[in-house]
């Protein structure tokens, strides 16, 4: 899918992506290989694209929406909750009877997390923050998914500043051992 527009069209487009891995998994019988490839995959995405909503989205919920620290704090939390799901599911192969229950409440906390943010916070945002900033949010959130780490940090911190500083060191790292094990590739 195209990237590009304003962070709400971005993280939407993000959303629906993920939304596209889940059905491949779905598709598949347990204990598939591929399920494993797909579930790699889904978690490069939910990292960076949590990532980027860390650093960017939610400091602008915060400024511009009423409410906006309690919106933020409780998305955060349910980045966590996804991340400690993803971090469990990187020990297990997809033959792993534990697999399917992973990926299955997995997909159920990213799902009622997309939900929540597509019918309450973006709507929100949107209607609270000028066109250009939404513009601007776009790009930095577009760049910062590039320098993203791509494994689930549980323990990073998840608010500026110390989230910006260390995200990109992560990333790199994660990136070459993303490329040196072929993670997230099918065979």
């Amino acid at each position: 899918m195209g990237h590009g527009g304003n962070v709400i069209d971005e993280l939407v487009t993000d959303h629906r992506e993920v939304e596209e891995l889940f059905g491949r998994i779905e598709a598949l019988p347990s204990g598939d290989k591929d399920r494993k490839v797909y579930a790699e995959q889904v978690t490069m995405e939910l990292v960076r694209h949590s990532v980027a909503e860390e650093e960017y989205l939610y400091p602008a919920v915060r400024e511009h929406v009423a409410g906006g620290d309690t919106l933020a704090d409780r998305e955060i939390e349910d980045h966590s909750k996804a991340e400690r799901l993803m971090k469990d599911l990187e020990g297990c192969e997809a033959g792993d009877p534990e697999f399917d229950r992973l990926v299955g409440m997995l997909m159920t906390e990213v799902r009622s997390h997309i939900a929540d943010e597509e019918q309450n916070l973006f709507p929100r945002l949107r209607a609270a923050c000028p066109p250009e900033a939404l513009d601007q949010l776009g790009d930095k959130v577009r760049t910062a998914k590039k320098m993203a780490p791509t494994r689930p940090h549980p323990a990073a911190p998840d608010k500026p500043p110390a989230n910006k500083l260390l995200a990109p060191g992560a990333g790199l790292v994660d990136r070459m051992r993303d490329a040196l094990s072929g993670r997230g590739k099918k065979d």
